[in-house]
């Protein structure tokens, strides 16, 4: 059974009303993007230093898996999850979750899809402005 654990992102917003708008991927890590609702010229900025796996999901609902048991933990309207026990991070290599080790499943849910990271390290939060400089 899935267990999800709320991380608290620096920030409070509803996350239905949020979207990823980018994503890159590169040799610094993972950075992503995402909408702060009611905020034009800033947005919620997700980073994961090192090597990352990414599953990118455009629409609900949070889990395309077949899951015989209720998700424990879930909070309505809550953006940021450390997640235990999910098909999703049970089905990546052992050896590269050995590799990296310890890994964590972390998901972060937004009203029109899902981003789920495994990774060796925990995320980063940032508020950014839409030009890219760090909000105050």
């Amino acid at each position: 059974m899935p267990r999800y654990f709320p991380i608290d992102a620096g920030v409070s917003f509803d996350c239905s009303q949020s979207d990823l708008l980018a994503i890159k991927w590169g040799t610094k890590g993972l950075s992503a993007d995402f909408i702060l609702p009611g905020v034009e010229s800033r947005t919620l900025r997700v980073h994961f230093k090192g090597a990352t796996i990414v599953r990118l999901l455009d629409e609900m609902p949070l889990s395309t898996e077949q899951q015989s048991t209720k998700n424990e933990g879930l909070v309505p309207r809550h953006f940021a999850y450390r997640v235990e026990g999910s098909t999703f991070a049970d089905a990546q290599s052992e050896v590269w979750k050995e590799i990296h080790r310890p890994v964590c499943h972390y998901e972060f849910i937004t009203g029109w899809g899902c981003m789920d990271v495994v990774s060796g390290t925990e995320p980063t939060f940032e508020v950014v402005d839409v030009r890219g400089r760090t909000s105050a």
